[in-house]
This record gives structure tokens, C-alpha cells and sequence, in this order.
């Protein structure tokens, strides 16, 4: 019987196999073949197993942030001559707070979800520029109110862009010094 170069043999058997579990080791594996019943064919191709491997992200995006929060609050601290302007956006709106770190205590505060602000501003789609503006000019005129002319800006780990930054500059319009 000749063979191609490069050819691999494979045993293949038609009959009279015993049943073997792959367990048992009392038995030889090839005894229970009959030598009339082997064959060998000639096999050029060899299968080709494609793997896929798919791998998650090690940190989410919410992770990331609050990782650059922590890190941003190791530089920013509240005090009380120029207290924390803590600065906070979801989905469906935006929150604000003036916060003294050296007593614990909010001095000021100003979100989306107050009744004047949430009346005046169309928030079906979720907090827009205008309404971060709004938002802006509230806290400033609430923190101006009760003396509080300078703030240490605290982006809370959100990029400085979009409704943060009109948070930020409608509040230095207003008169807020940061």
C-alpha cells in the first residue's frame, strides 16, 4: 500500500469493538481490534480549530471615575474660608453642593430636582446644558447669599466638559470665585 509525503494515517475499524470506558486499565487498548478490520486512509488535511476568546473590561467606566474622584479628592479639601463645590451629574439630573470638609456640614445646595428648577426646565430628556446653567447660577447666588465668595472646584471625577463646565461658568458669572 503506498502513501503520499505528508499523507497521516488514521485507524478506522467497522467492526466487532468491545466497550471500553477509558477507565478500566486491566485491558489493552488495541485488543479488542480484529487485525482484518483495520484499514488506513489517507488524510491531507488537517482540521483547523479557530478559538475565540473574549475578554471583559477589567474597570467600567463608573469605576474609572470614581478612581479619578478619589484622586482628585486627595488634592481638593473644603475649608471654611473657601469651602468644596462638589459637583455630581447622572442620567436624569445634575446635584451640587458647597461643602465645608473641616466640619462635615453641607453649606449650600442646588440640583435639578428642586421644585423651582425642575418646574422651569423641561427634564423629559434628562439634564441639559440649559438646565446645568440654571443650576449654576442657583448655587452661586445661594453661596453669595450666605457669604461664601471663593469655592475649591470639585468636578467629582466627571471630564470638565459639557454640563459640568456650564455648571462651573455660569457660577463664575454669577460672582463665584474658584
Amino acid at each position: 500500500m503506498a502513501m503520499a509525503a505528508g499523507a497521516s494515517l488514521s485507524i478506522i475499524s467497522t467492526t466487532r469493538f468491545k466497550e471500553f470506558d477509558g477507565l478500566s486499565s486491566h485491558l489493552p487498548l488495541f485488543s479488542s481490534f480484529s487485525s482484518s478490520c483495520i484499514r488506513f486512509i489517507s488524510c491531507t488535511e488537517k482540521p483547523v480549530m479557530h478559538t475565540l476568546k473574549i475578554e471583559a473590561a477589567e474597570k467600567t467606566s463608573r469605576e474609572n471615575r470614581i478612581a479619578r474622584h478619589v484622586r482628585i479628592r486627595k488634592k481638593v479639601e473644603g475649608t471654611p474660608e473657601r469651602p468644596r463645590l462638589a459637583v455630581f451629574r447622572s442620567n436624569k439630573h445634575l446635584y451640587c453642593q458647597v461643602i465645608d470638609d473641616t466640619k462635615m456640614h453641607t453649606l449650600a445646595s442646588a440640583s435639578t430636582m428642586q421644585k423651582p428648577l425642575s418646574e422651569e426646565l423641561d427634564l423629559t430628556s434628562g439634564p441639559t446644558i440649559e438646565a446645568a446653567r440654571k443650576v449654576g447660577e442657583t448655587i452661586a447666588k445661594a453661596c453669595l447669599e450666605k457669604g461664601i465668595n471663593k469655592v475649591a472646584f470639585d468636578r467629582g471625577g466627571f471630564k470638565y466638559h459639557g454640563r459640568i463646565k456650564a455648571l462651573a461658568d455660569s457660577a463664575r458669572e454669577q460672582g463665584l470665585d474658584f
